[in-house]
């Protein structure tokens, strides 16, 4: 995403990152006088890993090279992308189109209107229609991240009219009028939009279900030509334009625009998380997502100038070079191009020239050069006019983000809930594939470092080519037990006197920095979290076939394996902090070996509560699909240990007490016993 789209957030997403457990005792002393254990000026480990396997991924994804073994991948591939992103492809669902103003321009019409694309859900949009006879071709404009959604991309639409073509903006899925508080600007993205992962969606998936009922749409109205539909959008909406065409035969031509790079180069980039194809690179680069338009028209427009290293035009070169055999094979080179302009991250004038150009060639049949193109740049209407609806009375067809995973979350949970019981070696293999967890790595080597304070400085090398600090205090002498302490606000953030109580107690005590966290950041992943906490990281471990919640879960393994192995530990209990404490949960689930499991500030279910206060937690909490398998109930009755929440909280961070901590206990003992295993659940 344009860094410049940045600017539109509200500041609120940053304060909100500040940790619970400095808000609640701020003058309580931190333990930030823990010895150092990586070297100043480190290499950006997680940045240089992350690159690295991504770029062995588009080393791995070679196209084929006969028409034949290319229509059955092409398939193979559609079928992949639809089942990772959630879209649906076909939906035998009437549009219920609905106008609720028309506007009479020079030249043409403009309708405000809705439709619904999927069951009981509607998108607003702006229809521009050329006046004549018709019937005209048409494209479909994707709108990125403007802070108005559609109501920022009018010269698109007007600009298509006014060159012979119906034209229809459409808003992205929780943009423009979709979103929490109709009127009011909001990002859709970072920990909002990934909270839909959460029940099973993804904003991508959402994206492609919209976008191809915009084509069906102007498929079925009778001023255009079915035959000859077109796409097009800049940034996020040009995105949008290449899954779109992708995905979707009826679009005839395409021209996405400063968005096309690599998938590689997504990968600890700062871009959307409606950007990201769920597990992608584990089986495509994205000159694979080109080569499924072939033989169809394809032109790919990027800046000289744009800011954002992903959508450089080098990167766009590279996929864009090895897209080029496809069209080869079919015979249809001459309809795949791209052209670079000298400017930012945008979509100026020469483009929309360029724009119009193909669809004219290829929507109308106008060889280039043979038509007058009109490139109009002052025919905007007020928002207010080109609105669906007056400010705060939107329909309640309209739904956003919120409303939707509040609705479809509960959905999931009734059904969870209602089951008698549950095959606990089913469910364990189920969330490790939702973890991403193919293997538990290893513990390679432990490196411990002479320190002259009272912690051993230890660093453990996994054989996944982890490093993973931490920090080693010994149990009193005649003592085998152990606490694991992790925080995703980095171990220098724990209370001394948490610390000092363990060591009281007489137990052996360890603080590991998970990746991401303390001494294991990533300074890149940092600079370009500007949106939530471990954005970057978040959305890199998905690209590549990975989560936060799976990765810290192997990395306290490997801790584990340190305890049991090199200091001979007895029992072993995890003590976790926010979302550290879910992946202590999640590891005690599949069978680690941890003893005893204690939550602080952690949540009880994943059920969406709250889109205020969506950024408690970071955006390493999200799990694709965790509401459809269970919930964290669930996770505590697999572990057949002891679980304890001290706070315990819900995904916005709201205290759990009163008669929702009622049903809370009620579930987890009920859950329990559904999967017939031991130890049980208290709440502090």
């Amino acid at each position: 995403m344009n860094p410049m789209c940045f600017l539109c957030v509200s500041l609120l997403c940053v304060l909100s990152q500040i940790g619970r457990a400095a808000q609640d005792s701020p003058r309580e002393e931190r333990a930030e006088s823990l010895p150092s254990i990586l070297p100043k000026n480190h290499t950006d480990l997680i940045e240089k890993r992350a690159r690295y396997e991504a770029s062995v991924q588009f080393g791995v994804h070679r196209l084929p090279d006969n028409l034949k073994d290319w229509e059955v991948y092409r398939g193979q591939l559609k079928a992949k992308i639809a089942q990772k992103t959630g879209a649906l492809l076909k939906q035998a669902l009437r549009l219920d189109m609905r106008e609720t103003r028309v506007a009479k321009m020079q030249g043409y019409t403009v309708k405000n209107i809705v439709f619904q694309t999927r069951p009981g859900i509607y998108a607003t949009a702006n229809l521009y229609i050329p006046d004549g006879p018709g019937p005209f071709p048409a494209a479909v404009v994707m709108a990125g991240h403007h802070k108005i959604g559609r109501m920022g991309y009018q010269h698109l639409g007007y600009t298509l009219a006014l060159n012979g073509f119906v034209g229809l903006t459409i808003d992205p899925w929780g943009a423009g009028e979709r979103t929490t508080h109709h009127g009011t600007s909001e990002y859709h993205g970072a920990n909002l939009g990934a909270s839909l992962m959460n029940v099973g969606e993804s904003l991508m998936g959402l994206q492609i279900t919209d976008n191809m009922r915009a084509v069906e749409l102007l498929c079925s109205l009778p001023c255009v030509d079915p035959e000859k539909v077109g796409a097009t959008g800049a940034s996020g909406g040009g995105n949008q334009t290449m899954w779109l065409a992708a995905m979707d035969e009826r679009v005839k031509a395409a021209v996405p625009v400063v968005s096309v790079g690599s998938f590689e180069s997504y990968v600890m980039g700062h871009n959307c998380i409606c950007e990201v194809l769920i597990d992608g690179l584990t089986f495509t680069e994205e000159s694979g997502v080109l080569a499924l338009v072939a033989p169809r028209a394809l032109m790919l427009s990027n800046g000289l100038k744009d800011s954002n290293p992903a959508f450089y035009p080098s990167e766009m070169l590279r996929s864009f070079t090895n897209a080029i055999p496809v069209f080869e094979m079919y015979g249809a080179r001459d309809k795949f191009s791209h052209f670079i302009f000298d400017g930012p991250h945008s979509y100026p004038p020469a483009t929309r020239e360029a724009m119009i150009g193909l669809f004219n060639a290829h929507l109308k049949g106008i060889p280039a050069g043979q038509a007058k193109i009109v490139i109009p740049e002052t025919d905007r209407q007020p928002q207010e006019e080109i609105m669906v609806y007056p400010k705060g009375e939107r329909d309640a067809l309209v739904i956003s983000t919120a409303e939707f995973c509040r609705k479809r979350g509960q959905e999931l949970r009734k059904a969870y809930l209602d089951a008698a019981t549950f095959d606990a070696g089913q469910k364990k293999k189920e969330l490790r594939e939702i973890l991403r967890i193919a293997d538990i790595p290893a513990l390679k080597k432990a490196t411990k470092t002479p320190s002259a304070s009272a912690w051993d400085i230890v660093t453990l090398e996994t054989s996944d080519g982890k490093l993973i600090p931490l920090w080693h205090r010994a149990p009193e002498k005649g003592v085998s037990d152990y606490v694991i302490l992790a925080s995703p606000d980095g171990a220098r953030t724990f209370p001394v006197s948490l610390l000092d109580e363990q060591s009281e107690k007489g137990t052996g005590v360890v603080v590991v920095d998970l990746s991401g966290t303390g001494e294991a950041l990533s300074a890149l992943s940092v600079s370009n979290d500007k949106l939530a906490k471990l954005h970057t990281l978040a959305r890199a471990n998905l690209w590549l076939g990975k989560t936060v919640m799976g990765e810290w879960a192997k990395e306290l393994d490997a801790v584990t394996q340190f305890l049991l192995s090199e200091q001979k530990a007895r029992k072993i209990r995890v003590d976790g902090t926010r979302e550290a404490g879910l992946a202590g949960l999640f590891l005690a689930a599949l069978g680690g070996k941890i003893d005893a499991m204690i939550l602080r500030d952690a949540p009880v279910s994943y059920l969406f509560d709250d889109r205020e206060a969506v950024d408690f937690f970071s955006m390493g909490v999200h799990l694709p699909g965790i509401l459809k398998w269970g919930d964290v109930s669930l996770a505590a009755a697999l572990s057949g240990k002891d679980v304890a929440f001290i706070h315990p909280v819900t995904m916005s961070g709201q205290a759990v007490s009163g008669k929702k901590l009622e049903n809370s206990k009620l579930e987890f003992e009920r859950i329990r016993k559904a999967c017939g295993m031991g130890g049980g659940a208290s709440f502090k």
